[in-house]
């Protein structure tokens, strides 16, 4: 089996497709070094990595951009070589803001389009300059939002070529319905970004998808960090898990690229986050092996139905 991602793609109802596996950038610009990210992508890219997954909020997007740009002038990549998908951030949900955050995301990230731009989530802020808005008494300030409305204006933005592809994240299944069931419509959301993992399988989200033609894209495909700022560390740590530790022990390879392997292995796009190098490189080796069914039916057994990012806003 090739080791390279590139052979390892997954057709999008648009024609377009996304490689399997992709690189998280997600950080929390408090706690990480500036330049981190760069050298992450710079590493990743190095390594085989053609999907970078990335956000506004992300505060990193500039460093994302010049990490792809030297490696094109490099000659290490093409333009058309990388996927890069980006994200529409809670405070810019009106139509007429989606265009404008878009070309912002373009200017930092000195790229002519994105690969992917997606909805981040359902739910809507305050538009302004606030991010996380909150009044006084320091809850977050909503925002009714129309999402077909929203919707529209990433088709605008698709037409114009700024997308190559639009998508949503961390939508369930009422939310998907009333975009495809919206008059008029012209493209459908040819991808959904949810956590997925072997403590969250996603079975009826994944299956819904699968009959209508939208790939799911899986985070915190190895649970995530154990910041209980965000993440609810009750829960079990899944790379400590058994099954996953024993079936890593007989391809001699880690628990880690043992789950990354069974999401892969059902049509899942995975993208963990890493920005340590000898980890970007582990979690690429996931293409020179392949789970028995019997193995892929073990794991999905793991399934709590728990989610580490419990999204509380």
């Amino acid at each position: 089996m090739s080791l390279t991602a590139e052979s390892h793609r997954i057709p999008l109802s648009d024609g377009n497709s996304i490689p399997l596996l992709g690189l998280g950038t997600y950080a929390d610009p408090q706690k990480t070094p500036k330049g981190s990210c760069l050298e992450a992508v710079k590493i990743a890219i190095d390594a085989g990595y053609r999907h970078i997954d990335g956000a506004f909020v992300y505060f990193n997007e500039h460093e994302v951009g010049q990490a792809i740009r030297e490696k094109i002038a490099e000659g290490k990549i093409k333009r058309e070589d990388i996927f890069y998908c980006g994200k529409l951030w809670n405070t810019c949900h009106p139509p007429e803001l989606v265009r404008p955050t878009l070309e912002k995301t373009l200017r930092i990230l000195q790229l002519d389009y994105v690969d992917l731009y997606i909805i981040e989530l359902p739910m809507a802020f305050k538009p302004g300059d606030a991010l996380y808005p909150r009044d006084e008494n320091g809850k977050f300030i909503y925002h009714e939002t129309d999402l077909c409305a929203t919707w529209e204006a990433l088709e605008a933005c698709k037409d114009a070529g700024l997308a190559k592809s639009i998508g949503v994240s961390n939508f369930n299944r009422r939310q998907l319905e009333m975009i495809m069931n919206k008059p008029g419509l012209k493209y459908k959301p040819v991808s959904n970004q949810v956590e997925c993992h072997p403590y969250f399988t996603q079975p009826k989200l994944l299956e819904f998808c699968r009959q209508h033609d939208i790939v799911i894209v899986g985070y915190s495909p190895l649970g995530t960090s154990r910041d209980e700022s965000w993440v609810n560390v009750s829960s079990p740590p899944l790379l400590k898990d058994p099954v996953l530790n024993a079936i890593g022990k007989k391809y001699n390879k880690t628990a880690a690229q043992i789950a990354l392997r069974f999401n892969v292995q059902r049509g899942v796009v995975v993208i963990p986050k890493s920005f340590n190098p000898q980890r970007i490189r582990e979690n690429f080796q996931i293409f020179d092996f392949s789970l028995t069914e019997k193995e892929m039916k073990e794991i999905e057994a793991l399934n709590k139905n728990v989610r580490y990012v419990e999204l509380l806003m």
